[in-house]
């Protein structure tokens, strides 16, 4: 196994030696399974390994990214004098540089966090029959014509060490399953999914659940149609209703408030959600795939409130965005391995709901149950919203028919106020929001 603590300070003593001020390094290894089934037959078996590593360097402020994936000593030097020297080159940037040593985290509990499983890499073989015993339950009810089904495994290692003392890293793992179901033919065809995904193969259900999931979504679609066009409630199921908190993230997300293009670049401390909904983002959660001790630029992370009662409490901050704004890293940096940090958020929960999916459709009475969307276009200085979108009528609180190849739209303000959550969210997702129902959007179908 290769050391990447050993990787990464032998890249940050060549960056030092080459002229750097300050640098960060990161090496990233992972291996990665994939079994594809397609009509009973293996169609694809796949399997990568591969190390990554990044530095950035730092000079008078101008910073400059190199990557590279050959480890030998020679090549980590001359990686590092082509990074000085493209940093000499840059324009400079007043807000790019390392955190203070005083910020950086010291200590954290991988344990708690529960990253990786512990248990031995599944066979190829043993990837193979839950992929097949998808398949087999998807095909096993009448009327499905076709079943793709896939199951995967994956580790990553990562380390990030920096000039200013810096120094951690952490491992992850996930295992899958996934079908996809085909009913019907010719332009009448309809199909559907079901995936399941988990750091701990002990954790993940049956392969056969996933695939008798995908054929009872994939069936209940034969038959669509347009709907009517109009202004009626859409309730987004929530397989789906996360992408509207999406959109709230990035409009809050720093990067666009330093440019001033988010729609809500002047709602800070305004209510953008209706009241008693917040919006909480917690890293720490354990066995969960967005959890991290740590940001990407080493400072510790933390829960805390993006939205609290409905009212907007903060923008989501790396260093360099916190510099722009006047306000403190929310230590919120991701990046990869050629490019500098940038924020973005992690594990993510929408206060839920009292009501049941169910009995939010008996209460929107006519309109439109969206179980898969297609396209965007989201204005987002804006926050116009206009999206392709299939799924159930809904007529006097009941599911009346599938409908497909409509378009919903509305303004992403307006929408966020009106929502009502529900209580299905599923626990083991790193973003956590259940179906939510937005009255008055405009539908186009025929």
């Amino acid at each position: 196994m290769t050391d990447l603590a050993t990787l990464t300070h032998a890249l940050l003593d060549a960056a030092r030696k080459a002229g750097a001020e300050a640098a960060d390094a990161l090496a990233v290894e992972g291996t990665a399974l994939s079994i594809d089934i397609r009509q009973g037959k293996l169609e694809q078996a796949e399997r990568a390994e591969q190390i990554d590593l990044g530095l950035r360097v730092l000079i008078g402020g101008r910073q400059a990214c190199v990557s590279v994936s050959d480890t030998s000593p020679r090549t980590l030097a001359e990686v590092a004098e082509r990074a000085v020297a493209m940093a000499r080159e840059a324009p400079a940037d007043p807000y790019a540089g390392l955190a203070d040593p005083g910020q950086i985290a010291r200590d954290w509990d991988l344990a708690a966090l529960d990253l990786a499983d512990d248990a031995a890499e599944p066979s190829p073989a043993t990837l193979e029959q839950a992929a097949r015993a998808a398949e087999e339950a998807a095909m096993a009810r009448a009327g499905i014509r076709q079943v793709e089904a896939s199951a995967g495994h994956s580790r990553r290692r990562m380390h990030l060490a920096a000039s200013n003392g810096f120094s951690g890293g952490y491992a992850r793992s996930a295992t899958s399953v996934s079908a996809v179901a085909f009913t019907g033919e010719g332009t009448g065809m309809e199909r559907d999914w079901a995936g399941e995904s988990r750091i701990h193969i002990a954790d993940l259900p049956p392969p056969e659940e996933t695939g008798a999931l995908a054929a009872e979504r994939a069936l209940a679609r034969a038959g669509a149609r347009k709907p009517a066009t109009g202004t009626y409630n859409v309730l987004f199921d929530e397989r789906i209703a996360q992408s509207l908190i999406g959109h709230l993230l990035s409009a809050v997300n720093g990067a666009s408030i330093a440019r001033g293009s988010s729609w809500l670049r002047d709602a800070l401390g305004e209510q953008v959600l209706p009241k008693g909904l917040s919006v909480i983002e917690d890293p720490h959660r354990a066995r969960i795939s967005g959890s991290r001790p740590f940001d990407a630029e080493g400072l510790p992370t933390r829960r805390r409130a993006i939205v609290e009662n409905g009212m907007l409490t903060g923008w989501t901050l790396d260093l360099a965005t916190g510099r722009k704004l006047g306000m403190a890293s929310t230590a919120n940096a991701a990046r990869g391995t050629t490019s500098p940090p940038s924020p973005a958020t992690s594990n993510i929960d929408l206060t839920p709901g009292t009501a049941t999916r169910k009995q939010l459709i008996g209460q929107m009475g006519t309109g439109l149950l969206v179980t898969s969307m297609i396209g965007s276009t989201i204005n987002p200085t804006s926050g116009d919203y206009s999206r392709g979108a299939s799924g159930f009528w809904v007529e006097d609180g009941e599911i009346a028919y599938p409908v497909n190849e409509c378009t919903i739209a509305g303004n992403l303000r307006t929408m966020l106020l009106s929502m009502i959550a529900a209580n299905d969210a599923r626990p083991h997702l790193s973003t956590r929001v259940p179906s939510l129902l937005v009255e008055g959007m405009t539908l186009a179908g025929q």
